[in-house]
């Protein structure tokens, strides 16, 4: 038995398929999800979503949101319910960088929390390309 995984934002449906398991990192640490998962709803944090197969692994960044999962007779599905999500080809490593180096140097001149944010938001981009 497989999962039914779903990716999507606002914006657009990311990835849609099958697979063996998920992996994300939600608010209070990382779930991993697997064939008949108990339901559940995990608040996601800004940081990589793993999903592994038969083919190769995807990976993405999550910019935060919502897992949602539910098993119903022999079928789990997987919805993703993302802010925002980038998949690992979808990344420019220099460009993260270089929004990491701008983040730290206004984080040094004015504190503030939307810096402290897209300053996480590069470096899931930068870690997950390492």
């Amino acid at each position: 038995m497989t999962l039914e995984v779903h990716v999507v934002t606002p914006e657009r449906e990311v990835w849609v398929g099958r697979a063996d398991m998920v992996i994300a990192r939600g608010t209070e640490g990382e779930v991993g999800i697997l064939s008949g998962h108990a339901p559940m709803l995990v608040r996601l944090a800004i940081g990589p979503l793993r999903v592994l197969g038969e083919g190769p692994e995807l990976r993405s960044v999550i910019d935060g949101g919502f897992l949602h999962v539910t098993s119903v007779d022999e079928t789990t599905r997987v919805d993703v319910l993302a802010t925002s999500a980038s998949l690992e080809s979808e990344i420019d490593l220099v460009r993260e960088r270089r929004r990491a180096e701008e983040m730290e140097r206004r984080i040094g001149e004015t504190d503030d929390a939307e810096a402290h944010t897209e300053l996480a938001k590069a470096l899931a981009r930068v870690h997950l390309m390492a």
